[in-house]
């Protein structure tokens, strides 16, 4: 079933999983993801809209970590891709 297409949920993930061991700037989970500017600016978004992402510093570049509701969403989001077979990179 593997179309070598990420789905949302995984980029969400990868996204999630780049700010969990050291602040990460957009730059940085933009390469780290393998994101276009502009489906960055939308994960973005819409991570921290929804409180998965947050600024840990306002300096420059502003830097992001994820939050203890995005380690939750984390640990969901492998619970459920696990018995469905599909894989996380990295």
């Amino acid at each position: 079933m593997e179309n070598g297409r990420r789905s949302n949920i995984q980029i969400i993930d990868e996204m999630l999983m780049a700010c969990v061991k050291a602040d990460t700037g957009r730059t940085g989970i933009m390469y780290r993801v393998n994101l276009s500017h502009a489906q960055l600016q939308k994960y973005m978004s819409f991570l921290e809209i929804r409180g998965f992402l947050e600024p840990v510093d306002h300096s420059s570049p502003v830097k992001y970590t994820t939050t203890v509701k995005g380690g939750k969403l984390l640990r969901d989001i492998e619970k459920i891709l696990e018995p469905l077979g599909l894989e996380i990179p990295g």
